[in-house]
């Protein structure tokens, strides 16, 4: 009864079945995607954690982080440079926050691509204290000098910068106060190995799970004073591509709809209903995942198709398919790659509501 309630309320939408349906969506910025839009900004840094004990998911490296900084408190020394890579949207930036509150030090933010010369980055770190926290977010995107200035500031806290031009140019050392520098990163085979082996301390962060993101829901929920039950609260973490960013933005868009439909709380019901308004379904797919997959397995049959083909087809940039779209199907088991192109699998037929050709 409960699965076909549940499909009751997409018919009509295009969010699960493939339709036509225009959803508010489609005319701007993706409901699903990971990356920080500015959207997220005006209640991100409220809803973000500052404990070690608020942080909800990744167990294992925030375990791993209450010893290492418990340890680096006792010595009362700077904690060891650290670096988290994974996708975006898991909470890499509020980790750093984490840390620096948990060892009582001043957080300095910054990001790879705005560190554009060596200039840039002795004025950050000459201005930093004893035991503050660097974060720079995108670090695999910092410029090749500026990276090599680095390498003795994080090894040996001091700075070799060389002043003036020709015959009058002389080199100068600058001590600076032992401090932590904490990386983020997308991309992590694009970190050369020098700047990747001077971290002392590396953490991949894993995609969450159904339950971790329902707490995480039903935590900012409370902190944005929306009243949420617990079957809400899994309903929109189970459409959330296990990321957090994500899990906060779609609470942000249920609470609008429940403000205007539903008295401002929020049922499973009232979930389901402002996620299928928004033509997000059950797998967490927006509008174009699902022409994507229609195109693949009604528009070509189940065959292997080419990427320019596809795109051509549902009218997106293939880089931007490639890119954007793909790597969830992928991951979901909705598509394989081929020698002969793109393919969409026995699931997404499924998925649909499609019966697969007859293969010949």
């Amino acid at each position: 009864m409960w699965e076909s309630d549940k499909d009751d309320l997409f018919e009509g939408t295009g969010a699960a079945r493939g339709g036509a349906g225009i959803s508010p969506q489609r005319m701007g910025q993706r409901s699903v995607t990971a990356e920080l839009t500015s959207d997220d900004l005006d209640v991100d840094r409220t809803l973000r954690p500052k404990t070690l004990d608020d942080y909800c998911g990744q167990e294992r490296v925030r375990e791993n982080l209450r010893v290492l900084i418990q340890a680096a408190r006792d010595r009362n020394e700077p904690l060891d440079h650290v670096i988290f890579s994974g996708p975006p949207g898991l909470g890499k930036t509020t980790l750093a926050g984490v840390l620096a509150n948990e060892m009582g030090a001043n957080l300095h933010t910054t990001s790879g691509p705005a560190i554009e010369r060596t200039g840039d980055l002795a004025a950050i770190l000459t201005n930093l204290s004893e035991g503050d926290i660097l974060f720079v977010d995108e670090i695999h995107r910092l410029n090749h000098q500026v990276e090599e200035v680095l390498y003795p500031a994080m090894e040996d806290f001091f700075l070799d910068i060389v002043i003036g031009k020709g015959p009058a140019a002389r080199s100068i050392r600058l001590d600076i106060p032992h401090f932590t520098l904490v990386g983020a990163t997308t991309r992590t085979g694009l970190l050369t190995g020098p700047l990747r082996d001077r971290f002392g301390i590396s953490y991949r962060l894993d995609y969450y799970s159904t339950d971790e993101l329902a707490r995480i829901v039903a935590r900012s929920a409370a902190i944005l004073g929306v009243e949420i039950d617990a079957q809400g609260a899994a309903e929109i973490a189970s459409r959330s591509r296990g990321t957090p960013r994500l899990a906060n933005r779609l609470l942000k868009r249920v609470r609008d709809y429940a403000q205007v439909k539903a008295e401002g709380s929020i049922s499973w019901e009232v979930a389901a209903e402002a996620l299928a308004f928004f033509e997000i379904d059950e797998l967490g797919l927006d509008w174009m995942d699902v022409k994507i997959l229609d195109a693949l397995a009604r528009t070509f049959r189940g065959r292997p198709v080419g990427l320019t083909t596809i795109a051509s087809a549902v009218g997106e940039d293939p880089s931007t398919l490639e890119d954007v779209y793909e790597p969830y199907l992928l991951q979901q088991g909705l598509i394989i790659r081929t020698p002969q192109g793109r393919q969409a699998t026995p699931a997404a037929f499924e998925h649909l509501g499609i019966v697969p050709p007859v293969q010949k």
